[in-house]
């Protein structure tokens, strides 16, 4: 896998339970009424065993994601966000990168509205799978897609 190198302003930090404020103001940029509510973003931002991480752009919060590893071995990426302005530079890669490399995992699990096309064709690109629907995940008619990447066959991959 190629090295993904962030744009020069961009820096990757851990997160904590003071960017709350930034993380709900994201949230409701990226995802609008579905976007979690207080008590999610705090526990997010606090529980333990979770990997937060957010990009900063001048001292600002760019973008956001978090993960954590389930009892089954997966890991999960239960939330990405990037701002509009710094969308399409290559930090919602890095945020994910990243992301994996902490988790340290062989398969990695994420799900994304039906609609979401853009972010659909970013994990197919990182190696993303559709494995399921999920009706009605976000509402009545709103669906999700289960989306799995195996990092075993990544790795035997790049042995060839």
């Amino acid at each position: 896998m190629e090295e993904i190198i962030p744009p020069a302003q961009i820096t990757l930090v851990p997160a904590g339970w003071r960017d709350v404020g930034e993380l709900k103001t994201l949230e409701k940029i990226s995802f609008g009424r579905h976007a979690w509510p207080l008590i999610d973003l705090l526990a997010v931002l606090m529980a333990p065993g979770i990997i937060r991480i957010k990009a900063c752009c001048d001292n600002r919060m760019a973008g956001f994601i978090a993960g954590e590893k389930r009892s089954d071995g997966s890991g999960w990426i239960t939330t990405i966000a990037v701002m509009p302005a710094y969308r399409k530079q290559g930090i919602a890669t890095l945020l994910i990168d990243t992301c994996e490399k902490q988790l340290n995992t062989k398969l990695y699990k994420l799900c994304v509205m039906v609609e979401n096309q853009g972010a659909i064709k970013l994990y197919q690109k990182l190696g993303y799978r559709k494995t399921d629907l999920w009706e009605d995940y976000y509402g009545k008619g709103e669906h999700a897609i289960l989306m799995v990447k195996r990092q075993a066959r990544l790795e035997k991959l790049n042995g060839l």
